[in-house]
Order: structure tokens, then sequence, then C-alpha cells
């Protein structure tokens, strides 16, 4: 359909009006004759307005006397309209044809590349891995080597299960799929010991397989076995097994944050302006003589790709500017306040860290010359043990 409406744009069509009243039967038999009929717009009973293709104009007056309607032309669009209006302006003729022989020389360059996919991984890594490779904005794509930009990909990330490169237009799209990374499995049939994860004080322990290292108030660091892989008895040698149990730790935890005394804060006024700029590949022209007439503000800067159509990017990017004014203004903070802050600063950080019960927190608030330093300590009950594979 969109071939057609193309076609019919290269070849002239007709807006015209048809008014009849078995509208709906001649719209019926031009479909069933393969006559395109578009941007249909009823303007009263047996009214309508419609375009049509110059090549299938007289088919469809002569399907409008069959049904009744009579079509009248509005007006006459298109390419070779637009030629014959335009013939005496030569101007025209040559500005026309160096846009159009632009087009076709840019459509022979990627100008836009996104990466679609990711999630856990950083687009921009696999963007900058891509441009090292050889793709990037102004490449030929006569000179694309996708295959070898894959598989050069694949081997420097593991954690990429699949990508491919697809170029629509001046468009590279590049697809990834992220692999699933999977813990590492020890297999039950071998010998393990179970070590600590972190420094701790044990708490408890308890041993289903193995031997038991370390008793409840023993400081650990991390890496010490707690509960060693082997066992042996009064009447039996030692022998090595797949020891099992758990064993709990307190664990200390400590944040510390730096409140300033005095404290500068911005607050936005409500007023706005914008500015722009205009970017050719790597030339950029500013339609500004100052970026902003605010003396104090935050600018946001957001920009834009020149889509001629579909996947068509041209090297052109549109910039604005979008300036805020703020004002400032100096807060002083007491030493409740200035505690009551690092320690919600401190918690929230702590918090992403810990998995188990916190059952101790202390505070600790120290003076500076022009600061608070704000320390907050937890005490955390955690499992401690991991297994590792023992190694003869």
């Amino acid at each position: 359909m969109q071939f057609k409406l193309v076609e019919n744009y290269i070849n002239g069509y007709i807006k015209t009006e048809i008014e009849g009243y078995y509208i709906e039967r001649f719209i019926n038999a031009c479909m069933k004759e393969k006559i395109v009929l578009w941007g249909t717009l009823r303007n009263k009973g047996q009214v309508i307005q419609a375009k049509i293709g110059i090549q299938d104009y007289e088919k469809a007056v002569e399907i409008g006397k069959q049904y009744g309607c009579k079509l009248k032309i509005k007006k006459e669009c298109g390419l070779p309209f637009l030629i014959e209006r335009y013939k005496k302006r030569k101007i025209f003729f040559i500005l026309f044809f160096i846009v159009i022989l632009a087009i076709i020389i840019l459509s022979r360059f990627i100008w836009n590349i996104e990466v679609i996919g990711c999630e856990k991984i950083n687009g921009e890594e696999i963007l900058n891995l891509i441009q090292e490779e050889g793709l990037r904005v102004g490449t030929l794509k006569n000179n694309l080597k996708t295959d070898e930009i894959i598989n050069k990909i694949r081997l420097k990330r593991d954690d990429l299960a699949w990508i491919g490169i697809e170029v629509k237009g001046t468009n590279a799209i590049i697809r990834v799929v992220e692999a699933e990374l999977k813990p590492d499995i020890i297999d039950e049939n071998s010998f393990t010991n179970i070590v600590a994860t972190k420094n701790a004080v044990i708490t408890s322990i308890n041993a289903q397989n193995g031997t038991i290292m370390v008793e409840k108030g023993a400081k650990v660091k991390k890496g010490d076995v707690l509960i060693a892989g082997y066992m042996e008895g009064k009447y039996t040698d030692k022998y090595y097994v797949n020891s099992n149990g758990e064993v709990k730790g307190e664990v200390i935890y400590s944040q510390s944050e730096k409140i300033p005394k005095k404290e500068t804060k911005k607050s936005e006024t409500g007023n706005i302006n914008k500015k722009y700029a205009i970017k050719f590949n790597n030339f950029k022209i500013n339609f500004y003589k100052r970026l902003s007439k605010f003396e104090k503000y935050d600018t946001i800067v957001s920009s834009k790709k020149v889509e001629l159509f579909s996947n068509f990017y041209l090297p052109i990017e549109l910039i604005k500017y979008t300036n805020y004014e703020v004002q400032e203004s100096v807060v002083e903070y007491d030493k409740e306040e200035a505690e009551n802050i690092g320690t919600s600063r401190a918690e929230e950080k702590l918090n992403l860290l810990i998995n188990g019960e916190v059952i101790d927190k202390k505070i600790e608030t120290t003076e500076r010359e022009s600061s608070y330093e704000v320390v907050v300590t937890y005490s955390v009950i955690e499992n401690i043990g991991t297994k590792e594979e023992i190694k003869f």
C-alpha cells in the first residue's frame, strides 16, 4: 500500500469530489478493479472527497457512470504536475537535482547507531566496542564487515549470548541477547570445606557433615575454614567428605558521611529559556550569542537526529538547551541536624549491603572545623559460610 502511494505521487494523482447516491457501491467496485482511493473524507451524505492515481482516474469515471456517481477534479497533484508548474524555473530543478543527488550519496553511509536489548549490560559499552571494531557514524556501508565485528565482540564479551547487526537505510541496529550467568556449581560427590565469606565473630555453628574447626565467639577472617571437609573417628582413619552445615557470625558494617556546617542549596524559580544549535556531523552551529540570560541556572541538553523517513537518518543533529533559573541559599546545620542527615544517608547505603538481622546500631558524630563526620555502625548476624572445593 505504501509503495502504491509513492508510485501514485511519482505518476501523479488527482484530488476529486465524488457525488452520488451509491457511493459505497462505487468504492467497492473500485476496490474490485484494484483502483486505490485514499484520503477519503465525507463532506455530507452523498458527497465524499478522495485521492486517486491519474492512471486510474478515467477508469473510475466510467465506474462512476455505472452507479450514478459524478467525479469532479478539485486539484491535480504529484511529481508530473509539480514539474509542469515549475518547468520554467531552472534554479528549482538544479536544486531539486542536487538534493536528490545528496540523498543518494548520503544513503551509502551509516548516520545513526542504536543498541537494542541491553538490560543489565551498559549499552554504551557495547556501542564503544562496536566503534572500536570499525562501525562508526559515517562508515561507508560497502566497507562494513558485520560478521567480523560480531565475532570479535563475542570473543571479548562472555555476558553476550548473541549479537546481531542489521542495517536499515542509514541506521545500524545492534541487537543483543544477554547471557544468563550461572553460579559456580559444586559437584555433590566432590570434597568441600565450608569457609568464611567475610570477617566475623562466630555466634553459632552447626555441622551435619565434616569437622568443626572454630568455636562460638572466635574471630575469623574471610577465607578461614569453618567446617573442614573430612572426618575421623576413634577407630577409623581420616576420610574426606562433602561438608555440610550452617555457620552464623556477627559482622560489622560501618558507613561514614561528611556533612558541612554550611551548605549552599539550589531551588528553581520557575523561569525557563531555551536555546538551540544544529550539528552537521562534527561541525556545530549555535543559534545564540550566550547560553542563558540567567545569572545562575541549570541546563538540560537534549538532541535528536534528523530522520528523513523511517530508518533514513541524515548527518544532522538538532540540539536543544533548556535552562532553568535557580536561586541559591545558604543553610546552616547544628550538630543534631547534621547527625540526622548523616544517619539517614549512611543507613540508606548500609541497607543495600546487609543480608541478615541487625542486632545493634551505633552512631558517632564528630565535629570538625567546617563539617560534622557522622559514622553509623551496624552489628549484623549473618550466615557467613560457603562451600569451597578441596584441591589436592
